[in-house]
Protein backbone atom coordinates (compact mmCIF):
# COMPACT_ATOMS: atom_id res chain seq x y z
CA UNK A 1 0.00 0.00 0.00
CA UNK A 2 1.45 3.37 -1.05
CA UNK A 3 1.93 5.99 1.66
CA UNK A 4 0.40 9.30 0.68
CA UNK A 5 2.16 12.54 1.55
CA UNK A 6 -0.22 14.69 3.62
CA UNK A 7 -1.28 17.96 2.05
CA UNK A 8 0.36 21.09 3.39
CA UNK A 9 -2.17 23.81 4.13
CA UNK A 10 -1.75 26.65 1.64
CA UNK A 11 -2.17 29.34 4.30
CA UNK A 12 0.73 28.16 6.48
CA UNK A 13 4.45 29.02 6.17
CA UNK A 14 6.72 26.10 5.38
CA UNK A 15 8.55 26.50 8.71
CA UNK A 16 7.70 28.39 11.89
CA UNK A 17 10.03 28.17 14.88
CA UNK A 18 9.64 30.19 18.06
CA UNK A 19 12.23 30.25 20.84
CA UNK A 20 13.91 26.94 19.96
CA UNK A 21 16.28 25.72 22.67
CA UNK A 22 18.52 22.65 22.78
CA UNK A 23 21.12 21.94 25.46
CA UNK A 24 23.76 19.24 25.86
CA UNK A 25 24.76 19.33 29.49
CA UNK A 26 25.90 22.84 30.30
CA UNK A 27 26.23 23.74 26.61
CA UNK A 28 23.20 25.49 25.11
CA UNK A 29 23.75 24.61 21.44
CA UNK A 30 20.55 26.37 20.26
CA UNK A 31 19.58 29.36 22.34
CA UNK A 32 16.11 30.77 21.61
CA UNK A 33 16.06 30.84 17.81
CA UNK A 34 13.03 32.18 15.93
CA UNK A 35 12.60 31.30 12.26
CA UNK A 36 9.95 31.59 9.57
CA UNK A 37 10.44 30.15 6.08
CA UNK A 38 8.00 31.08 3.32
CA UNK A 39 6.81 28.60 0.73
CA UNK A 40 8.80 28.37 -2.47
CA UNK A 41 11.99 30.02 -1.23
CA UNK A 42 15.53 28.93 -0.50
CA UNK A 43 16.13 30.00 3.09
CA UNK A 44 19.78 29.94 4.10
CA UNK A 45 21.03 29.41 7.64
CA UNK A 46 24.60 30.69 7.70
CA UNK A 47 27.15 30.14 10.42
CA UNK A 48 30.52 28.57 11.26
CA UNK A 49 31.04 25.00 12.41
CA UNK A 50 29.60 24.65 15.89
CA UNK A 51 27.15 27.54 15.53
CA UNK A 52 24.09 25.31 16.08
CA UNK A 53 22.87 24.97 12.48
CA UNK A 54 22.72 21.17 12.36
CA UNK A 55 21.22 20.91 15.84
CA UNK A 56 18.44 23.32 14.87
CA UNK A 57 17.79 21.42 11.64
CA UNK A 58 17.61 18.10 13.46
CA UNK A 59 15.03 19.49 15.86
CA UNK A 60 12.88 20.72 12.97
CA UNK A 61 13.24 17.31 11.29
CA UNK A 62 12.10 15.49 14.50
CA UNK A 63 15.52 13.82 14.95
CA UNK A 64 16.27 15.67 18.21
CA UNK A 65 13.79 16.57 20.92
CA UNK A 66 12.98 20.23 21.46
CA UNK A 67 13.96 21.30 25.00
CA UNK A 68 11.97 24.55 24.82
CA UNK A 69 10.08 26.56 22.26
CA UNK A 70 7.77 25.51 19.43
CA UNK A 71 8.14 24.48 15.81
CA UNK A 72 5.63 23.84 13.03
CA UNK A 73 6.05 22.48 9.51
CA UNK A 74 3.21 23.66 7.26
CA UNK A 75 1.22 24.22 10.45
CA UNK A 76 1.91 20.74 11.86
CA UNK A 77 3.41 20.70 15.36
CA UNK A 78 6.84 19.05 15.31
CA UNK A 79 6.54 17.67 18.86
CA UNK A 80 2.91 16.59 18.76
CA UNK A 81 2.69 15.34 15.16
CA UNK A 82 6.17 14.02 14.31
CA UNK A 83 4.89 11.25 12.03
CA UNK A 84 2.94 13.75 9.93
CA UNK A 85 5.90 16.14 9.81
CA UNK A 86 8.25 13.39 8.56
CA UNK A 87 6.00 12.81 5.59
CA UNK A 88 6.21 16.50 4.65
CA UNK A 89 10.00 16.75 4.59
CA UNK A 90 13.07 15.36 2.88
CA UNK A 91 16.43 15.52 4.63
CA UNK A 92 19.94 15.37 3.21
CA UNK A 93 22.39 15.37 6.10
CA UNK A 94 26.12 16.08 6.21
CA UNK A 95 26.94 12.39 5.99
CA UNK A 96 25.78 9.92 3.35
CA UNK A 97 22.77 7.84 4.41
CA UNK A 98 23.10 5.35 1.57
CA UNK A 99 24.37 1.77 1.88
CA UNK A 100 27.84 1.45 0.38
CA UNK A 101 27.37 -2.27 -0.28
CA UNK A 102 24.43 -1.63 -2.60
CA UNK A 103 24.28 -0.07 -6.05
CA UNK A 104 22.62 3.29 -6.70
CA UNK A 105 19.52 1.58 -8.11
CA UNK A 106 19.32 -0.80 -5.16
CA UNK A 107 19.59 2.06 -2.68
CA UNK A 108 16.76 3.98 -4.32
CA UNK A 109 14.63 0.82 -4.47
CA UNK A 110 15.31 0.11 -0.80
CA UNK A 111 14.38 3.61 0.35
CA UNK A 112 11.35 3.67 -1.94
CA UNK A 113 10.02 0.47 -0.40
CA UNK A 114 10.74 1.75 3.14
CA UNK A 115 8.76 4.87 2.31
CA UNK A 116 5.74 2.81 1.30
CA UNK A 117 6.03 2.63 -2.50
CA UNK A 118 5.16 -0.57 -4.31
CA UNK A 119 8.02 -2.44 -5.95
CA UNK A 120 7.17 -1.34 -9.51
CA UNK A 121 6.58 2.27 -8.51
CA UNK A 122 9.82 2.35 -6.47
CA UNK A 123 11.81 1.16 -9.50
CA UNK A 124 10.21 3.76 -11.78
CA UNK A 125 10.82 6.60 -9.32
CA UNK A 126 14.40 5.42 -8.79
CA UNK A 127 15.09 5.41 -12.53
CA UNK A 128 13.61 8.91 -12.89
CA UNK A 129 15.78 10.25 -10.07
CA UNK A 130 18.94 8.65 -11.47
CA UNK A 131 18.23 10.45 -14.74
CA UNK A 132 17.44 13.75 -13.01
CA UNK A 133 20.75 13.70 -11.12
CA UNK A 134 22.89 12.45 -13.99
CA UNK A 135 23.60 9.06 -12.41
CA UNK A 136 22.15 6.74 -15.07
CA UNK A 137 25.58 5.43 -16.11
CA UNK A 138 26.39 4.62 -12.49
CA UNK A 139 23.06 2.96 -11.70
CA UNK A 140 24.56 -0.51 -11.21
CA UNK A 141 27.82 0.58 -9.62
CA UNK A 142 28.40 0.01 -5.87
CA UNK A 143 28.33 3.22 -3.83
CA UNK A 144 31.83 2.43 -2.56
CA UNK A 145 33.05 3.34 -6.06
CA UNK A 146 31.26 6.72 -6.12
CA UNK A 147 33.03 10.08 -5.86
CA UNK A 148 32.03 12.51 -3.11
CA UNK A 149 29.92 14.54 -5.52
CA UNK A 150 28.07 11.46 -6.78
CA UNK A 151 27.29 10.41 -3.22
CA UNK A 152 25.87 13.84 -2.41
CA UNK A 153 23.68 13.77 -5.51
CA UNK A 154 22.41 10.29 -4.66
CA UNK A 155 21.73 11.39 -1.08
CA UNK A 156 19.64 14.25 -2.41
CA UNK A 157 17.84 11.91 -4.81
CA UNK A 158 16.90 9.65 -1.89
CA UNK A 159 15.34 12.58 -0.03
CA UNK A 160 13.13 13.31 -3.06
CA UNK A 161 11.60 9.85 -3.52
CA UNK A 162 8.23 10.99 -2.19
CA UNK A 163 8.56 14.54 -3.60
CA UNK A 164 8.17 16.27 -0.21
CA UNK A 165 7.15 19.93 -0.28
CA UNK A 166 9.98 20.89 2.12
CA UNK A 167 13.62 19.82 1.74
CA UNK A 168 16.25 20.23 4.46
CA UNK A 169 19.80 20.39 3.11
CA UNK A 170 22.52 20.32 5.78
CA UNK A 171 25.74 21.69 4.26
CA UNK A 172 25.10 19.88 0.96
CA UNK A 173 28.32 20.93 -0.78
CA UNK A 174 30.87 20.49 2.02
CA UNK A 175 34.00 18.88 0.62
CA UNK A 176 32.94 19.08 -3.03
CA UNK A 177 35.12 20.47 -5.80
CA UNK A 178 34.00 23.77 -7.43
CA UNK A 179 32.52 22.08 -10.51
CA UNK A 180 30.41 19.66 -8.46
CA UNK A 181 29.34 22.46 -6.12
CA UNK A 182 28.06 24.37 -9.15
CA UNK A 183 26.09 21.31 -10.28
CA UNK A 184 24.51 20.99 -6.85
CA UNK A 185 23.56 24.68 -6.89
CA UNK A 186 21.79 24.21 -10.23
CA UNK A 187 19.98 21.16 -8.86
CA UNK A 188 18.76 23.14 -5.83
CA UNK A 189 17.55 25.99 -8.05
CA UNK A 190 15.70 23.43 -10.17
CA UNK A 191 13.92 21.98 -7.13
CA UNK A 192 12.62 25.41 -6.15
CA UNK A 193 11.54 26.12 -9.74
CA UNK A 194 9.47 22.92 -9.53
CA UNK A 195 7.70 24.18 -6.39
CA UNK A 196 9.79 22.87 -3.50
CA UNK A 197 10.83 24.89 -0.46
CA UNK A 198 14.45 24.49 0.65
CA UNK A 199 15.96 25.18 4.07
CA UNK A 200 19.72 25.17 3.56
CA UNK A 201 22.46 25.30 6.19
CA UNK A 202 25.93 26.32 5.08
CA UNK A 203 29.20 27.78 6.31
CA UNK A 204 30.02 29.00 2.80
CA UNK A 205 29.25 32.69 2.37
CA UNK A 206 29.26 32.50 -1.43
CA UNK A 207 26.79 29.61 -1.33
CA UNK A 208 24.31 31.58 0.78
CA UNK A 209 24.77 34.59 -1.50
CA UNK A 210 24.21 32.53 -4.66
CA UNK A 211 21.21 30.46 -3.55
CA UNK A 212 19.26 32.00 -0.69
CA UNK A 213 16.34 34.39 -1.06
CA UNK A 214 16.72 35.17 2.65
CA UNK A 215 19.43 34.34 5.18
CA UNK A 216 19.52 33.90 8.96
CA UNK A 217 22.98 34.35 10.47
CA UNK A 218 23.54 31.98 13.41
CA UNK A 219 26.45 32.35 15.83
CA UNK A 220 27.02 30.46 19.08
CA UNK A 221 23.47 29.15 19.13
CA UNK A 222 21.73 32.49 18.54
CA UNK A 223 20.30 34.23 15.51
CA UNK A 224 22.19 37.49 15.16
CA UNK A 225 20.64 38.80 11.93
CA UNK A 226 18.17 37.96 9.17
CA UNK A 227 17.29 39.39 5.78
CA UNK A 228 17.93 39.16 2.07
CA UNK A 229 21.60 39.14 1.03
CA UNK A 230 21.31 42.79 -0.04
CA UNK A 231 19.61 43.79 3.22
CA UNK A 232 22.38 42.16 5.25
CA UNK A 233 25.09 43.78 3.15
CA UNK A 234 23.50 47.20 3.62
CA UNK A 235 24.17 46.86 7.36
CA UNK A 236 27.90 47.41 6.77
CA UNK A 237 27.51 50.18 4.20
CA UNK A 238 26.35 50.88 0.69
CA UNK A 239 29.72 50.04 -0.85
CA UNK A 240 33.22 48.83 -0.11
CA UNK A 241 36.45 50.45 -1.27
CA UNK A 242 39.11 47.79 -1.80
CA UNK A 243 42.68 49.07 -1.82
CA UNK A 244 46.01 47.39 -2.36
CA UNK A 245 49.08 49.27 -1.22
CA UNK A 246 52.30 49.47 -3.18
CA UNK A 247 54.20 49.17 0.11
CA UNK A 248 52.39 46.79 2.52
CA UNK A 249 54.69 47.87 5.37
CA UNK A 250 52.84 51.22 5.40
CA UNK A 251 49.44 49.61 6.10
CA UNK A 252 49.20 51.19 9.57
CA UNK A 253 49.69 54.69 8.13
CA UNK A 254 47.05 54.01 5.48
CA UNK A 255 44.62 52.82 8.17
CA UNK A 256 45.10 56.10 10.03
CA UNK A 257 44.20 58.03 6.88
CA UNK A 258 41.08 55.92 6.34
CA UNK A 259 39.93 56.45 9.92
CA UNK A 260 40.43 60.20 9.64
CA UNK A 261 38.64 60.56 6.29
CA UNK A 262 35.92 57.88 6.39
CA UNK A 263 35.42 57.65 10.14
CA UNK A 264 35.14 53.86 10.00
CA UNK A 265 37.33 51.00 11.17
CA UNK A 266 38.66 49.36 7.97
CA UNK A 267 38.88 45.61 7.46
CA UNK A 268 42.48 44.59 6.81
CA UNK A 269 43.84 41.96 4.45
CA UNK A 270 47.53 42.33 5.36
CA UNK A 271 48.67 39.16 3.58
CA UNK A 272 47.83 40.93 0.31
CA UNK A 273 48.83 44.41 1.46
CA UNK A 274 45.18 45.36 1.21
CA UNK A 275 42.50 47.34 3.02
CA UNK A 276 38.72 47.05 2.65
CA UNK A 277 36.76 50.14 3.67
CA UNK A 278 32.99 49.79 4.22
CA UNK A 279 31.36 53.12 3.39
CA UNK A 280 27.88 54.48 3.97
CA UNK A 281 28.46 56.92 1.11
CA UNK A 282 30.32 55.75 -2.01
CA UNK A 283 31.43 59.37 -2.64
CA UNK A 284 33.84 59.02 0.28
CA UNK A 285 36.02 56.80 -1.94
CA UNK A 286 37.47 59.84 -3.69
CA UNK A 287 38.22 61.52 -0.36
CA UNK A 288 40.06 58.44 0.90
CA UNK A 289 42.17 58.25 -2.27
CA UNK A 290 43.05 61.96 -2.03
CA UNK A 291 43.98 61.51 1.62
CA UNK A 292 46.29 58.59 0.81
CA UNK A 293 47.98 60.54 -1.98
CA UNK A 294 48.55 63.55 0.27
CA UNK A 295 50.48 61.26 2.63
CA UNK A 296 52.53 59.75 -0.26
CA UNK A 297 50.85 56.38 0.29
CA UNK A 298 50.87 54.79 -3.15
CA UNK A 299 48.33 52.16 -4.21
CA UNK A 300 48.50 49.53 -6.96
CA UNK A 301 44.74 49.05 -7.31
CA UNK A 302 41.45 50.47 -6.06
CA UNK A 303 37.93 49.19 -6.70
CA UNK A 304 34.50 50.09 -5.31
CA UNK A 305 31.87 47.36 -5.02
CA UNK A 306 28.98 46.24 -2.85
CA UNK A 307 29.93 44.71 0.51
CA UNK A 308 30.33 40.94 0.66
CA UNK A 309 28.71 38.54 3.10
CA UNK A 310 32.20 37.97 4.53
CA UNK A 311 32.23 41.58 5.68
CA UNK A 312 28.68 41.28 7.00
CA UNK A 313 29.55 38.20 9.04
CA UNK A 314 32.67 39.80 10.47
CA UNK A 315 30.77 42.97 11.37
CA UNK A 316 27.95 41.01 13.06
CA UNK A 317 29.99 38.45 14.98
CA UNK A 318 33.51 39.80 15.30
CA UNK A 319 35.00 36.73 13.64
CA UNK A 320 35.01 34.99 10.27
CA UNK A 321 32.42 32.49 9.11
CA UNK A 322 34.84 29.56 9.49
CA UNK A 323 36.25 30.61 12.88
CA UNK A 324 37.03 27.44 14.86
CA UNK A 325 36.43 29.20 18.21
CA UNK A 326 32.64 28.88 17.89
CA UNK A 327 30.86 27.03 20.69
CA UNK A 328 30.95 23.25 20.30
CA UNK A 329 27.73 21.44 19.46
CA UNK A 330 26.88 18.24 17.53
CA UNK A 331 27.71 20.10 14.30
CA UNK A 332 31.39 19.58 15.04
CA UNK A 333 31.96 17.42 18.11
CA UNK A 334 32.31 13.67 17.46
CA UNK A 335 31.70 12.99 21.15
CA UNK A 336 28.12 14.11 20.68
CA UNK A 337 27.62 12.16 17.46
CA UNK A 338 25.52 9.59 19.31
CA UNK A 339 22.67 12.04 19.68
CA UNK A 340 22.25 12.43 15.91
Amino acid sequence: MTTRTPRAGSDQPAVQAMGLVKSFGANRAVDGIDLEVARGEVFGVLGPNGAGKTTMLQMLATLLTIDAGEARIFGKDVRREPHVVRRLIGLTGQYASVDENLTASENLLLFGRLLGLGSRRARLVGAELLGQFGLEDAADRPISQFSGGMRRRLDLAVSLITRPPLIFLDEPTTGLDPRTRGQMWETIRGLVAEGSTVLLTTQYLDEADQLAHRIAVIDRGRKVAQGTPDELKSQVGSSTLQLRLADPSRTAAAVDVVRRVAGDEPLLTPEAGGINVAMRDANLAADVLIGLRSEDLLITSATVQKPTLDEVFLALTGHGAEDPRATTDPDSDPKLEAVR
